[in-house]
């Protein structure tokens, strides 16, 4: 029989915990703890050691972006974190994910999409939509920094690693990446494992950020994708 999903509520407000622990109870997902602030948070993950955080990114004494570089960092057996917040802003887009978070929800998302999102990072995979996706490529070449210089570490990608890690970062699918490139969707998981593996990432939300960091993908670049996504 499968463990049941243990998740960790971080929220600074009372009736959002509520209602969130309410949807993800009803649809059969275990909440083992809950925490008012990132202090809190951090040390209700080392006690009851989730699945899944669910992180606010405003909160008191500590915020959820540095509560979530914190649990994060060290352990092999860190949970996955969703970075849950009213504010679409890059700024908090692009420092959740790179503080290592697997994906960035608003807190509007229906009930059906947050159980979802918190099966889909649980199992390893990542959620990043196209659209946040294509902020944070403007984002980087905003910065005026040498964008066409790849980075050492891509050198170690064969030329079809190397297509794939940039098809990933334009937000096609799985599905998508094996009508492209003509391959199966188990070719295209295996790729995109060895890309992982070889960059030594956690999922495909840090091969994005990665892909554009390095310049593999620019802006104004377009996938066919526009919906979010959440493959391996």
């Amino acid at each position: 029989m499968t463990e049941p999903l243990r998740v960790l509520l971080a929220d600074d407000q009372t009736l959002v915990r509520t209602g969130f622990r309410l949807i993800l109870r009803a649809d059969g997902i275990d909440v083992v703890a809950e925490a008012a602030n990132g202090t809190e948070a951090v040390e209700a993950v080392r006690r009851t050691r989730p699945d899944v955080v669910l992180m606010d990114v405003r909160m008191p004494e500590m915020d959820g972006l540095e509560a979530t570089r914190r649990i994060l960092t060290g352990a092999q057996d860190n949970p996955r974190v969703i970075i849950l917040t009213t504010f679409d802003l890059d700024r908090y887009v692009y420092a959740a994910l790179s503080a290592g978070a697997s994906g960035f929800l608003l807190k509007d998302v229906t009930p059906e999409h947050l159980t979802a999102a918190v099966r889909t990072v649980r199992t390893g995979d990542a959620l990043l939509a196209p659209a946040i996706t294509r902020r944070l490529v403007e984002r980087f070449t905003r910065r005026g920094s040498d964008t066409t210089a790849l980075h050492r570490d891509l050198a170690s990608l064969t030329p079809r690693e190397l297509e794939v890690l940039g098809l990933l970062a334009r937000g096609l699918s799985n599905a998508e990446l094996a009508t492209r490139l003509h391959l199966a969707e188990t070719t295209v998981k295996t790729h995109i494992a060895r890309v992982l593996a070889k960059l030594g990432l956690r999922d495909r939300v840090q091969a994005v950020i990665a892909a554009y960091e390095t310049g593999l993908v620019s802006a104004g670049e377009r996938g066919a994708a526009e919906q979010p996504t959440g493959q391996t």
